[in-house]
């Protein structure tokens, strides 16, 4: 059963720990399928060089697991990802990573602001969704707030979260956030701790492509 979708959470997961935004078991990754709206969803403590779409979890928006293939459970954080599809009906993927630089923010619960033209690609600031200890409700319900705000949210003393209408884009935001907290960090050591300027939500959503350049027809 949805074995495209099934494969294409793997290949996200894989590229994830590949590139250091979550090692090991860390991190889970969704995506809603727009026909049947179930979940496919990473399981709980699959190692990433061992995980195959075969470990892929079946689930629907009320945590009814539908088809699990191997002997694994769907991620303990599964009710986050629950969470987000019912606060975002326009959104088709969730990931979830514990980025360093990003968690760093998280764990002084504060938010990350847009200082570089990347951030316009999430909807700007990073804002934090209050601390739940890990699956539970109280954290699955914090980021319904932030992600009304933008594409991503902090959870406090914990990672991040990355949302978008595919998984592609929901990853390449992931990384988005982390070269901006790393640039906003090093901002703040040049700066003796002084706040950056950030770049206003009307001057980010000013961009556009050059008219000047000329494209064949």
């Amino acid at each position: 059963m949805l074995e495209n979708l099934k494969k294409a959470v793997v290949k996200v997961a894989k590229a994830a720990d590949k590139s250091g935004l979550c090692r090991h078991k860390s991190g889970n990754f969704s995506i809603r399928d727009e026909e049947t709206g179930y979940i496919v969803v990473t399981p709980s403590a699959v190692a990433r060089e061992e995980l195959t779409y075969h470990d892929i979890c079946v689930v629907d928006i009320d945590a009814n697991v539908i088809e699990i293939e191997t002997d694994v459970r769907p991620t303990s954080e599964l009710l986050l990802h629950l969470e987000a599809y019912k606060t975002r009906e326009d959104i088709s993927a969730i990931v979830h990573t514990h980025s360093h630089f990003a968690t760093a923010f998280s764990v002084l619960s504060k938010e990350i602001p847009p200082i570089v033209y990347e951030a316009v690609s999430y909807g700007g600031t990073v804002h934090v969704a209050p601390y739940g200890r890990p699956g539970t409700t109280k954290l699955a319900k914090s980021v319904i707030e932030p992600l009304k705000l933008s594409d991503a949210c902090l959870l406090e003393k914990h990672g991040v979260v990355s949302v978008a209408k595919d998984i592609d884009t929901a990853l390449l935001n992931a990384h988005y956030i982390e070269e901006v907290a790393e640039v906003y960090y090093r901002s703040l050591l040049l700066n003796n701790g002084e706040e950056p300027e950030q770049l206003p939500v009307e001057e980010l959503k000013k961009w556009a492509y050059p008219s000047e350049i000329k494209l064949k027809k």
